[in-house]
């Protein structure tokens, strides 16, 4: 609980006002739709890894960042706005090459109840399938931010980044999160936010992001790499 209170602590009231969202079923999406659930995009056919893009709703404070869920991807910036809707439970891994997890509170309160319970959440039922599911079969998942930890409480043993572990003057305010990773059992590795931890084992590639105060470019340089990264690990 104390993990979850450094991560919410600035945020309190709006983590409050949106408990309620925590027993919604999440969407799967490449692009987000007018709803308080996450979706799956689908569209026109495109050269390269299929990936699918699972969002928890509209917005930081409670659902998914948009910087986050469009920063070094164009093409999901352009969606974000508009089109088909798949709900999570529609996801396969048979059908995607990687999976990527952008944060938000969100990522804390509708995939997770971790904002409410910490290292003793629980991950959304279809959330925990997919990762599994793309674990199992050998594909990539990226995560940034807060998102890192549902990787560790799903995937055991695997290794995250969810930035630094002090919070240096209010640099890494939510870095009391790095003992709540280690607690579910997971490994963490500080990182700054323009790096990425990746655990070549597991295929998890996890940046900080919004995790450090810093200018919004050197957030989006962190999940550029983590992209690259996963669509790297996709085309092996």
């Amino acid at each position: 609980m104390a993990a979850a209170r450094t991560l919410v602590a600035p945020r309190l009231a709006a983590a409050s006002t949106f408990a309620s969202l925590l027993c919604l079923r999440p969407l799967l999406s490449s692009r987000l739709a007018p709803s308080p659930r996450a979706a799956l995009h689908g569209s026109a056919p495109r050269p390269g890894p299929r990936v699918a893009l699972v969002l928890s709703g509209c917005g930081v404070y409670d659902g998914t960042e948009l910087h986050e869920a469009s920063a070094n991807v164009l093409t999901e910036s352009a969606r974000i706005a508009r089109g088909k809707i798949t709900d999570l439970a529609q996801l396969s891994a048979a059908n995607h090459d990687a999976a990527i997890f952008p944060g938000g509170f969100g990522a804390a309160k509708n995939l997770s109840t971790f904002a409410v319970d910490g290292k003793d959440c629980k991950v959304n039922r279809d959330v925990e399938r997919v990762l599994k599911e793309f674990h199992t079969a050998g594909k990539p998942i990226g995560l940034c931010c807060i998102a890192p930890v549902l990787a560790a409480k799903v995937l055991r043993g695997v290794e995250v980044t969810v930035g630094h572990e002090q919070e240096e003057g209010g640099k890494w305010p939510y870095a009391g999160t790095a003992e709540a990773i280690k607690a579910l059992g997971a490994k963490h590795h500080a990182k700054d936010v323009t790096e990425v931890h990746v655990d070549q084992k597991n295929k998890v590639v996890t940046t900080p992001a919004f995790m450090c105060e810093t200018a919004l470019h050197h957030i989006h340089d962190g999940i550029g790499a983590m992209v690259t990264k996963v669509l790297e690990l996709a085309r092996k």
